[in-house]
Parts: C-alpha cells; sequence; structure tokens
C-alpha cells in the first residue's frame, strides 16, 4: 500500500512538473534533443589519461603554476593532472557557461528519519547568478562553508542548470572528481568509488541514463531518414526520451552528502524540482520509514532515488505496449509500416543497453559497501542488519529491472512477429500479383498461338508469290539469272552471316571459355577437329556400354 500511494504521489508530481513548459509553446519543429553518444572511455577515474587524445599526445614539461586554491581555481586547486587542454576537451565548462543562473534545492534527512526541506534560501531552494554583480555566487559560496548541524543524516542537493561558479564550488567543497561532471554533462554511464578510507568514508558516482515518458505534440515528427536511437521516440501525443540520474554522494561519519544533476530542464526533462519533490515524499513511506529506523547508513537515501528511474521505465513501458498494440493491429492494413517497426525494434535493443546498465549500477552499490559503517560509532550488530538490508533492497530493484527487460523482450518478440507478419502479406500480394501476371501471359500466348495458326495460312501463298515474282529464266525467259545462280548466293549469303554472328559472339557452344579473335575466327576448323577427334571415343563409349548391357 505504501508504494502504491508513493506511485501516485509520483504521477502527480510528475503531472506538476510537466507544467513548468506549456506544450503549446513548442513549435512544430521543436524537438527534444538528441543525447550525444556517450565516449565510454573517458567514463572512469581508473584511466591513465583523462580526456586525451592517444593518438596525438605530446609530452611537455609543465612549468610551474600558481594555481587558485580557491573555488574559481577548480578542478586544477584539487586535481593537479587536470590541464586546461583536458577541461576544454570535455567541455565542463563550456556547457555550463550557457547557462545564465543555477538553481539549488536542499533537502535534509534528518537522524530523526524525517525528510525536511532546509531553510536554505527561505523556501528551500536558492538561485544562483552567473554575474559577479548579483553577489549571490558567494552567498551560496557562505552556505557551503558553513557548519551543518549535528541532527543531519545526509543532506542532498538537486541541481537545475548547472553554472560554471556553482560547479566549481561544489568540486571544491566537496573534492569532487572532475569525472562526476564530465560523465554527467556528456552523458556517459558510469559508476565508481573514489578516495575510500576504512572507518572514515568514500565517494561514490552513478551516471545513469534511462527512458521516460513526457508530453508530445501529434505534429512532431522525427527528421530525416537516419535511426538515431539516442533521440526521442514519437507515439502520438506522447514520446520517449532519455533521461538522466547523475548522483555523487559523499559518504562519512558526518558528512553525508549527495548531490544530483540535472541536464536541459528546459525540456521537461527530470528537474530538480520535480526529483527535490518526490524524495520528500519518500519520508512518508512507511516501508522506507522502517529501512531508516534499522540502517544508519545513508546510501539507503541513494538507493531510494534509483527508484524513480525503475518508475519512469515502467511507465514508458507501458505506453510502448500499447503503441507496439496498435502497430500490430494497423500491419495487415497498411504494408508501409515496417520501417516504423524497424525504427522502434533498434530502439528496444539501445533500451537493452540501458536496463543493463542500471542494473550493473545496481548491483555497485550492492558491492561498494560504506567505509565509514565500519566506525567505531557503529557496532557490529548494526553492520550486519544494515548490510542485510542494502543486499536484500538492492536484490529487489534487480528483480523488478530483471521483468522490465522479460517485458522489454516480449515487445521485441511481438515486433518480430508483426514485421514478419508485414513481410508475409507483400509476398502473399506479390504472389497474387505474379499468379495475375502469368494469367496475363498465358492469354497473350494463346492470342500469339492464333496469330501463328493465321501466318501459316498465309506463309505458303506467300511464298509462292516470292518465287513466282522472281526475275529468273526458268520463270521469265527474258531473264538472265537462273534460279540455280539464286541458290548458290542465298546460301553463300547465309553461311557468311551464321560465320561473322558466331565469331563475334564472346560465349558461345562453338567457342572456349575467354577466347581470344583469332581463335574464334577460326570456329569452323576448330568445331571441325573436335568433332572428328571425339567421334572414334564417343564410338568406343558407345561400344563399351553396349558390351555392358549385354552382359
Amino acid at each position: 500500500m505504501a508504494m502504491r500511494a508513493l506511485a501516485a504521489a509520483f504521477n502527480r508530481v510528475r503531472q506538476d512538473d510537466s507544467k513548468d513548459v506549456p506544450l503549446e509553446d513548442l513549435k512544430d519543429t521543436a524537438l527534444p534533443p538528441a543525447v550525444p553518444a556517450p565516449p565510454y572511455r573517458h567514463a572512469a577515474p581508473s584511466g591513465p589519461w583523462p580526456w586525451m587524445d592517444v593518438n596525438a599526445v605530446v609530452f611537455k614539461s609543465s612549468p610551474t603554476v600558481n594555481i587558485d586554491q580557491s573555488w574559481p581555481g577548480y578542478p586544477q586547486n584539487q586535481f593537479g593532472n587536470w590541464t586546461q587542454d583536458q577541461v576544454e576537451r570535455s567541455q565542463m565548462l563550456e556547457r555550463c557557461s550557457k547557462n545564465q543562473s543555477s538553481t539549488v534545492y536542499w533537502m535534509d534527512v534528518l537522524h530523526s528519519r524525517e525528510f525536511a526541506a532546509s531553510n536554505i534560501g527561505g523556501n528551500g531552494h536558492i538561485t544562483v547568478v552567473d554575474t559577479q554583480r548579483e553577489g549571490s555566487e558567494g552567498e551560496f559560496w557562505n552556505i557551503l562553508q558553513g557548519q551543518r548541524p549535528k541532527n543531519i543524516r545526509v543532506r542532498s542537493l538537486f541541481v537545475d542548470d548547472l553554472t560554471s561558479p556553482v560547479l566549481r564550488m561544489l568540486g571544491t567543497k566537496y573534492n569532487i572528481e572532475p569525472f562526476f561532471f564530465t560523465s554527467s554533462i556528456n552523458w556517459i554511464p558510469s559508476r565508481y568509488q573514489e578516495a575510500p578510507i576504512h572507518g572514515e568514508g568514500d565517494h561514490i558516482t552513478i551516471t545513469l541514463p534511462f527512458v521516460r515518458a513526457m508530453p508530445g505534440c501529434p505534429t512532431l515528427k522525427s527528421a530525416g531518414t537516419k535511426i538515431n536511437t539516442q533521440a526521442h521516440y514519437p507515439m502520438g501525443d506522447q514520446m520517449l526520451v532519455i533521461d538522466l540520474l547523475a548522483i555523487h554522494m559523499v559518504r562519512g561519519v558526518n558528512t553525508n552528502t549527495i548531490i544530483s544533476y540535472h541536464p536541459d530542464s528546459a525540456w521537461r526533462r527530470t528537474s530538480a524540482k520535480q526529483l527535490h519533490s518526490l524524495m520528500q515524499l519518500v519520508g512518508g513511506s512507511v516501508y522506507w520509514q522502517k529501512i531508516f529506523s534499522k540502517s544508519e547508513d545513508p546510501t539507503f537515501v541513494f538507493l531510494a532515488i534509483l527508484w524513480y528511474a525503475l518508475y519512469a521505465w515502467d511507465e514508458s513501458f507501458e505506453l510502448l505496449d500499447n503503441h507496439v498494440s496498435d502497430l500490430e493491429s494497423q500491419v495487415l492494413k497498411d504494408h508501409g509500416l515496417s520501417r516504423e517497426l524497424h525504427i522502434l525494434q533498434a530502439h528496444l535493443l539501445h533500451y537493452q543497453a540501458l536496463l543493463h546498465s542500471f542494473e550493473v549500477s545496481v548491483t555497485f552499490i550492492e558491492k561498494t559497501q560504506n567505509p565509514a559503517m565500519e566506525s567505531s560509532v557503529f557496532s557490529d550488530e548494526q553492520r550486519v542488519e544494515s548490510n542485510g538490508l542494502m543486499k536484500r533492497e538492492c536484490e529487489n530493484l534487480i528483480g523488478e529491472i530483471d521483468r522490465l527487460e522479460k517485458r522489454r523482450m516480449m515487445m521485441s518478440s511481438r515486433l518480430k512477429n508483426a514485421t514478419d507478419l508485414a513481410y508475409a502479406s507483400v509476398n502473399l500480394q506479390d504472389s497474387k500479383q505474379t499468379r495475375t501476371l502469368t494469367e496475363t501471359t498465358v492469354r497473350d500466348s494463346a492470342a500469339m498461338k492464333q496469330i501463328a495458326y493465321l501466318t501459316m495460312i498465309f506463309l505458303p501463298a506467300s511464298f509462292l508469290a516470292s518465287v513466282f515474282g522472281m526475275n529468273v529464266a526458268e520463270i521469265n525467259p527474258t531473264s538472265l539469272e537462273t534460279i540455280p545462280h539464286y541458290v548458290e548466293t542465298t546460301i553463300s549469303l547465309t553461311l557468311l552471316t551464321v560465320y561473322i554472328v558466331i565469331t563475334l559472339q564472346t560465349h558461345s557452344s562453338f567457342h572456349k571459355d575467354n577466347a581470344t579473335f583469332l581463335q574464334r575466327a577460326a570456329w569452323p576448323v576448330l568445331s571441325l577437329r573436335r568433332i572428328v577427334f571425339k567421334t572414334p571415343a564417343g564410338a568406343k563409349n558407345a561400344s563399351a556400354k553396349t558390351v555392358d548391357d549385354m552382359a
């Protein structure tokens, strides 16, 4: 019942959030931008060449540079190996510079298990304008530097429209590896742990693309003929888009912090405001309150955020299931749906990879235990119970992902069946057309027979008319020519014509393969020679066969 109530709340928040950008404000040609193809090689901090072109690396001894140790110097102030060239190549700051302001929503999970919006900003959020004249940057930095109350178990920051100053301040304050920002901004699926210290804590990051349904416009169509599974998939008044969960968590005994990055809020992808509201509703779930009462591990808050992706997948597949049913009913009426079936099949194959990434991320959370739980603050019984709860909840989530994958496979099989039916219908129609064409050919053949019979009647008369019209001495005594001359000339000209035709043929039974022109010109002699030399062998074989038959 608690999960049903949470699902209902999820739908209400989603509907409210969809009003941020009214559908009528979108132009007919406006479409959600396609997700960039992820360069996976730049997603792992363990890679020795972050955001480098390995085919054009030139070693340079870097001169000693005074790096600004304050937040404007990020990432070099925390990670000296990140050169200016690498930062520019990752476009970490360049893409953020397009945003004029950033809105940060705060939520604190207290030790009393209460999910409360922070009083920061007066209403639980603060807007940081990207200009020194407003002074909001300094205010935000002072808030980050402020002393955190001791009754907070986890502090969550949900960031909309990340600006370059906010990125630098968050990275400096929480010592965040730049890979979190580069993976999030470039939509690279990733999951990793960094800076683990036994008994103190670590950092974990998950960047998880997922599929989400959003209202579309019936007039919006995919442009061009290229199949792009990274782009949206329209379904009438709905569309499926690739959305993103980008979460970084600092786990410590007293410094647990979750930072959630939200891209493209203008296109009604999951906004910080929406996820902030949903996470507050988690505090009202009886089921999750029992978990938080049994375990102090802040990773459960992280795990609860991943359930949002599962709800989005489920909602998307509900719409997709109806869409597949419509395509199945239309395939017999419209044989031109084959391309649409192939496009949807391509998207489903891409969704398979996304679901696999989802499952791997949950498994990563399960296996990456919180080093802070090894602190003396927690007893062995608490650690055992917390690990058991984490294993159980991760298995629950993996079971749901497996259910989604089976549902995806079912829709893929249905599409294949519909595609086969479409091809069978086309083949059946082609067979009917072939049969009609054959019947027409038979009728034409009958007509040609009648013409041939008619020609047989008139051919003797035409032949006799030609003969008696000849100007030869046997018929016309005053003529100088004779019938023998006519026969000789006709036979000679016929033989010459046959010789020329066979000589000019490149493929003929009279020639060998790849015969030269001289060999083709000598075909009468060569053919006669083959006949003469093959006759004895043929006669011998015939005699042997006769003897065998008699035996």
